[in-house]
């Protein structure tokens, strides 16, 4: 539990209690560090932050407050005094008397970073707060024009949005009736229940739910921050800029916001940043470790006199522009000197993901990441030989120290091998397998444990073919290699799915890239076999399917998280063959083509 030092602030006549994580400097000796200030919602107190605090304790002086009307601050009558505005100037009073010769930095959840937003986009508020995280906490006048944008205006998306987020919303309605929702909480709004709800709805750890003795009454008192303001913002809007910094965290999976509704922030925040995860409402309590991390860094890039440093990675989520599902991403490629690992890496970097590639080909590598930052990313080039165990899990470790935990991996590295499978070296079958099956498995298997450790979900992308369920007569080794391939990330997919993690399996058929020019085929003279390669290199050039159409399906992939897709017209054929008429596979396997 966190050691507070309680304290109180008065503002218009209404006592705040405030609390101070205790040990960081001795009572009456003024904290050099930066102050971050949190601020809890609905219906939570200080407790909300009993996970947090200690974490961000070790490099800021922390304070938080109870709200008026929760915990053990004054509870006022009447709703004209929660309306938003009022709620601001308390925040202001707090901010001044814990921290009078600096500006304090703010991380706000659920209506505390509602009225964190009443308050940053006060004229001047950039000289009283320095830096702003949001957690699950929209502002009400951007919600209020972003509801208007799209019902006054309908597409068929964008009434489906505004559908689904009033459905989400719907509890809203409830909690601003006059008598029911007293005493719906008269009855259950008990710590155990409270915890219960949390654990079923998001998965929230019991114990983790650190709740006031006074839950039931912050329950009903709380319901006038609805009563005085949602209606009334969505009647009068009046969007305003900030120039406060500001991070929005931007949960998923949160059973009351859905993450379209902060799309057009970006027009209002002058300086704006975002990290999306696929996690719940109460992101403090579920992932407190995770959340306390990226506000400290955030907190530290717009901070003076902070013990933390950055490495620039708060970079990757700055957003100038709508931001799309992949914004702010940190995406591993392997094999990325060339083919499809080239084009997935260009196609990530378009998409706003700061890249880390590698491939056995310094020179390529490098390449590519030069085109990619010309597209305007970050990329940092790495040489990486796959089918060595254990520099994969060292590659895996740099990443993480380096340039923090993926949020995607696309284990695209891959080699060829043609010819019979009686005539293969045993050299060239472990080459193959080393590579294209091991290769894949150390990859997954060394950020695949980063990103359970992290606990806020990822993507994992494996490059398979559609020679994983085709069988031909020449492939066998190769087709054995992408088998492995396809099933084993259907495998992990099932074994991560609780962590929310998405797997898939890229199945190309006849794509032009350099893998064709390179392969070995078994049972030919050194003459024999360059001739047949140039003869199949210059039939997938006619056959004129490039990567970057491989890449375009592998970013839709990650976003709507598919398990397997075929590309190519002759593999969504074939798995179908495969899958409905399996015996034809087979006959087909058995037929000599000649070209």
């Amino acid at each position: 539990m966190v050691d507070w030092r309680k304290s109180s602030v008065t503002n218009g006549g209404v006592h705040l209690a405030v609390f101070e994580v205790a040990g960081s400097a001795e009572p009456g000796v003024a904290d050099p560090r930066p102050t971050v200030l949190l601020i809890h919602g609905w219906p939570d107190t200080h407790h909300l932050w009993t996970h947090v605090a200690p974490v961000l304790a070790e490099d800021f002086r922390v304070v938080a407050y109870d709200s008026r009307g929760f915990g053990e601050s004054d509870r006022p009558d009447g709703d004209d005094a929660y309306r938003l505005s009022v709620l601001a100037d308390d925040l202001f009073a707090v901010a001044e008397a814990v921290s009078p010769d600096g500006p304090v930095h703010i991380v706000a959840h659920d209506w505390g970073s509602v009225q964190a937003w009443e308050a940053v986009t006060r004229p001047g508020a950039e000289q009283r707060i320095g830096s702003f995280v949001s957690v699950s906490g929209p502002n009400l006048d951007y919600l209020a024009d972003w509801a208007r944008d799209n019902l006054s205006r309908p597409t068929p998306r964008k009434l489906g949005r505004a559908l689904a987020q009033a459905s989400s919303s719907s509890y809203t309605v409830f909690f601003q009736l006059p008598v029911l929702p007293k005493m719906f909480f008269s009855v259950a709004g008990t710590p155990a229940v409270w915890r219960e709800f949390l654990h079923r709805v998001e998965g929230t750890p019991r114990e983790n739910v650190v709740v006031a003795d006074t839950l039931g009454d912050d329950m009903i008192s709380g319901l006038r921050l609805y009563r005085a303001n949602i209606r009334q913002k969505l009647r009068n809007p009046e969007s305003r800029p900030t120039a406060v910094p500001v991070l929005e965290v931007v949960n998923e999976r949160d059973i009351a916001l859905r993450p379209a509704i902060f799309a057009d922030t970006y027009r209002h925040a002058q300086r704006l940043w975002r990290r999306n995860t696929p996690t719940g409402h109460w992101l403090p309590y579920t992932r407190p470790g995770y959340l306390a991390d990226v506000a400290r860094e955030f907190i530290a890039t717009h901070s003076t006199g902070s013990r933390t440093g950055t490495s620039g990675r708060m970079d990757r989520a700055r957003v100038f522009s709508r931001p799309n599902p992949l914004s702010g991403k940190l995406a591993v490629v392997t094999g990325a000197g060339s083919g499809i690992g080239r084009a997935t890496a260009r196609a990530l970097a378009e998409r706003g993901c700061e890249l880390v590639l590698a491939d056995i080909d310094t020179a390529a590598v490098e390449e590519t990441a030069q085109e990619s930052k010309a597209a305007g990313a970050s990329a940092s080039p790495y040489e990486l030989d796959v089918s060595d165990t254990a520099a994969v899990t060292d590659f895996a470790d740099v990443v993480r120290a380096r340039h923090g935990v993926p949020d995607i991996v696309v284990n695209n590295a891959g080699i060829g091998l043609a010819g019979g499978a009686l005539d293969a070296t045993d050299e060239q079958i472990d080459r193959l397998l080393d590579v294209n099956l091991r290769g894949v498995v150390s990859g997954s298997r060394a950020f695949g444990r980063q990103m359970v450790e992290r606990g806020v979900g990822g993507h994992i992308v494996n490059i398979a073919s559609a020679a994983a369920f085709t069988p031909q007569r020449t492939l066998g080794v190769y087709a054995a290699s992408k088998a492995g391939v396809l099933l084993f990330s259907e495998s992990l997919r099932a074994e991560l799915a609780e962590h929310r993690i998405g797997v898939t399996a890229i199945c190309p058929g006849i794509v032009d890239t350099a893998i064709v020019a390179n392969t070995p085929i078994a049972g030919l003279d050194a003459t024999h076999e360059a001739a047949e390669r140039d003869r199949l290199a210059g039939w997938y050039r006619r056959r004129g399917f490039t990567p970057d159409r491989v890449a375009d399906d592998i970013v839709r992939a990650i976003i709507r998280d598919k398990a397997v897709v075929p590309v190519t017209a002759e593999a969504k054929i074939g798995y179908r063959i495969y899958r409905f008429t399996p015996w034809l596979s087979r006959f087909a396997a058995r037929q000599k083509v000649t070209r």
